[in-house]
């Protein structure tokens, strides 16, 4: 194919077909696409957008530019997706609770991007825990213990990488179409025969308007059925952060805190047997959500998932008694103090996004690729929307490296807060289903 005669024809707002889709993306594969070629694809694609067949025609060339991993074994496979939050550490309880229910969890994850934490990340907070690990080992945990939490490898979706690369460079990131081929090129990869998808709205969300969100949700359930996974989605708050912490070791602290049963705080739980009850009945493994929503639940406090957990940490090179003793196998910071409310009222709203940033410049995220975490740091103990709170008692606990990175954060946690007189309708964790 000639890809400039495409290329031009695209400017000018005539919409490329799903074969030539295809073939401009097996051309970034493999290279005959020049970088300009690709930044101009990205751009226009951002600019008129892509109808349905040729979003999954992208969405499987990318797929398909490298190796899709293949399963034999006695029960689904299955995963979960979400575009990102603040203390949002769900998968840590859904992979487990999913595979205690019998499915097959192989999670390729990714690190923080931007003022969202990174599910990898948190992991890494565990001493000697990888997850960058070959094929077969990845295999192996998945087969015998039922899930695994990995980094993607060089293999997986090729093309989307050099795309993503340049879509960053050349300010094409926010793209509808963009975005659900990058993603579900990777997740189809896995080798699905079900994902759901946890779609965040809100001020800590990318997403925030419900009208985008939903737009994201309806796409890219589309684009994954159509490719043969079965899919749903949940648009779900991010207006505060899911969990009381934010920072690496913090939540997964708050992970375990659920997983034991030793939490006030249900949003996490309950959001996570939310999500595992769309794909348990979406596979058969639940004869209804409600019903696959029930069996995650049990799982989360009858322990099972815990267990499941501690052996998937152990193959992982974590500790051995890591869930029996997690408080003393967690780094902790060299500073750590009360944060006091100036004034009284009730929460009104919190600026997550905010918090997000403050974790980041506190060392807790990467301000770019390739920058060292500190998994000690963040944020614990933090009031939700609603709470009413009064001069000198604690908003927060700042965790930091330094006293005056500590009063920097609790700067940006106090303007992150809005307090009034009148108590806030409060969100609900779930908006809307979307299948």
């Amino acid at each position: 194919m000639n890809f400039g005669s495409i290329l031009n024809a695209f400017r000018e707002g005539s919409r490329p077909s799903a074969a030539q889709v295809k073939a401009l993306t097996q051309a970034l594969g493999d290279g005959r696409l020049s970088d300009a070629q690709a930044g101009a694809f990205a751009m226009a694609v951002c600019v008129h957008g892509l109808d349905e067949d040729a979003r999954l025609a992208l969405t499987l060339a990318m797929r398909d530019s490298g190796s899709v991993l293949k399963w034999n074994l006695d029960a689904p496979v299955v995963d979960k997706h979400s575009t990102g939050g603040i203390g949002d550490c769900t998968s840590l309880l859904l992979a487990p609770a999913l595979a205690a229910c019998g499915v097959y969890v192989p999670m390729i994850s990714g690190r923080g991007l931007g003022h969202t934490g990174g599910t990898l990340d948190k992991l890494e907070a565990i001493p000697g825990l990888r997850t960058e690990m070959p094929e077969h080992q990845f295999r192996k945990i998945v087969g015998e213990i039922g899930c695994a939490i990995v980094s993607t490898s060089a293999d997986i979706a090729p093309a989307d990488r050099r795309l993503y690369a340049i879509r960053d460079e050349t300010g094409t990131v926010p793209s509808e179409a963009l975005i659900t081929s990058s993603i579900l090129s990777k997740k189809l990869a896995e080798g699905l025969g079900g994902l759901v998808l946890d779609i965040k709205l809100g001020s800590g969300a990318f997403m925030k308007t419900m009208e985008d969100a939903e737009a994201l949700a309806r796409a890219m359930v589309e684009t994954a059925n159509n490719a043969g996974c079965a899919t749903s989605a949940l648009i779900t708050d991010m207006n505060q952060p899911l969990a009381k912490s934010v920072g690496n070791a913090l939540e997964v602290s708050e992970a375990l805190h659920a997983l034991t049963g030793d939490t006030q705080d249900h949003d996490l739980p309950d959001l996570a047997a939310a999500l595992g009850g769309e794909v348990l009945a979406s596979v058969g493994i639940a004869d209804s959500v409600d019903a696959g929503t029930e069996m995650i639940a049990e799982s989360l406090y009858d322990g099972r998932a815990a267990e499941v957990l501690a052996r998937m940490i152990c193959a992982m090179g974590g500790p051995k008694d890591f869930v029996e003793r997690w408080a003393d196998r967690l780094p902790s910071a060299a500073v750590m103090r009360e944060i006091i409310a100036p004034e009284q009222g009730f929460v009104t709203s919190i600026d997550s996004q905010r918090l997000g940033a403050a974790v980041v410049a506190l060392g807790g995220g990467r301000a770019k690729t390739g920058d060292k975490i500190d998994p000690s740091v963040g944020f614990s103990d933090i009031v939700a929307l609603g709470d009413y709170i009064d001069k000198d008692i604690p908003v927060a606990m700042v965790h930091a490296r330094t006293e005056e990175e500590a009063d920097q954060a609790e700067a940006e946690l106090l303007a992150a807060l809005t307090v009034g007189h009148a108590e806030p309708d409060l969100p609900p964790t779930v908006y809307q289903r979307v299948s």
